[in-house]
């Protein structure tokens, strides 16, 4: 039986962290939030709405924070780890996707890939991602047309396997080098399509993205 546990991390999501978690919760066995220096009311929404909480005491960035949940949540039980995040781009109710992979006994990596919408997204995301998801699918010998999302399913002993370093946006491109080199099946499962409306993205689309490119080649060919 897969026993999973959510990861969120977040930055000034005081607005909507406390309903994501409880939406969350219904579909896991735990939920563990990692507020990365937040400046307002998040880490009291999360513990409010029943998450454990972890503070770091500055902005450290997203691949900082997920490490330090990793360090909690490694630690624990749980077979599976479900990462999201805590804005309500990723919508909970479409957890079930991907936790049924686990529950039929495969779910070593699975990726909640979005529809990409060129009409629907801002431009800059929407170009940043599919050229960053052809360049990731050839250096991981699987196509994939999402890579940049974080909404995704990753088996806890395989996790253990990898040493992730990333401290921004880059470490989800990290975990799926080092996670597919380590041996890790991936799958892609559809979900919808983020939604924009009311949320202020904290990624820098071009900036990202081509740190990120850069950093895959490291991860790739030279970090074990």
């Amino acid at each position: 039986m897969a026993l999973i546990c959510a990861l969120i991390a977040a930055y000034n999501e005081a607005q909507h962290v406390g309903a994501v978690v409880a939406a969350t919760a219904q579909y896991v066995s735990g939920v563990v939030v990692v507020d990365d220096g937040s400046t307002d009311a998040t880490a009291a929404r999360a513990r409010e709405a029943g998450a454990i909480v972890l503070q770091h005491d500055r902005n450290r960035g997203k691949g900082s924070a997920i490490r330090t949940g990793l360090g909690r949540v490694l630690q624990e039980p749980y077979t599976h780890v479900l990462f999201l995040d805590g804005d309500f781009q990723h919508d909970p109710a479409e957890i079930p996707k991907l936790t049924s992979r686990a529950e039929h006994g495969v779910g070593e990596l699975v990726i909640g890939e979005r529809e990409l919408d060129r009409e629907a997204m801002p431009a800059a995301r929407f170009y940043s991602n599919v050229i960053g998801s052809r360049i990731l699918s050839g250096f991981i010998g699987a196509e994939m047309t999402d890579s940049q999302s974080g909404f995704r399913l990753i088996r806890s002993d395989l996790l253990r396997k990898v040493r992730l370093t990333g401290s921004r946006y880059e470490i989800e491109t990290e975990m799926l080098i080092k996670l597919v080199r380590a041996g890790a099946t991936l799958e892609c499962v559809p979900v919808s399509r983020l939604r924009y409306e009311g949320v202020q993205s904290k990624m820098r689309p071009f900036r990202d993205t081509f740190r990120t490119c850069m950093l895959a080649v490291k991860y790739r060919y030279l970090e074990w």
